[in-house]
């Protein structure tokens, strides 16, 4: 339990977790944007680069919470993110099971907070339930229409010109 406003050790550690997790998940999703470069899908690239950006946000999210709670901010080694699928759309339901594990991960958080009675961490982590409500029907939404589209073919094509539509928040 936090002691005079300040955040628990286990809270740091586990928001210090999630900080690395972010940014492997900003890593993944350029890994990503590299693999449709190469297979010439540039609006699936520039989705993935989108998004890796956005993960760099969350990262930064979690850092400075850290460190306006008074606790020690680490970053730690991240490892190498898969860089070759099988088909875009191999690719796009490999990112949706991500976000599916970062929504878990969310979760635990949310209920680690809640067991140290952490009410601003609880209370800050719900900005992240929403955003991972956001984050996982977006990906979604590509794997079902490359459900219907196929791995090829005129479908891939529009596909790829709305998904090059994404623009930064």
């Amino acid at each position: 339990m936090p002691k005079n406003g300040l955040i628990s050790k286990k809270v740091v550690d586990a928001l210090n977790g999630q900080v690395g997790a972010e940014l492997y998940s900003s890593n993944l999703y350029l890994a990503m944007a590299a693999y449709f470069e190469s297979v010439n899908l540039k609006g699936f690239s520039s989705w993935m680069k989108v998004q890796a950006q956005e993960e760099l946000v969350h990262a930064r999210k979690f850092f400075e919470y850290i460190l306006d709670r008074s606790g020690r901010a680490r970053i730690s080694a991240l490892g190498e993110p898969p860089f070759s699928w099988e088909s875009p759309r191999a690719a796009v339901e490999a990112a949706f099971q991500h976000e599916s594990k970062v929504t878990g991960m969310i979760n635990d958080l949310v209920a680690l907070a809640s067991a140290e009675k952490d009410n601003a961490t609880f209370n800050m982590l719900q900005w992240f339930v929403a955003e991972q409500v956001e984050e996982e029907k977006s990906v979604d939404e590509i794997v079902q229409r490359l459900k219907i589209a196929g791995d090829g073919g005129v479908g891939l094509i529009v596909i790829d010109g709305e998904l090059a539509q994404r623009k930064a928040k």
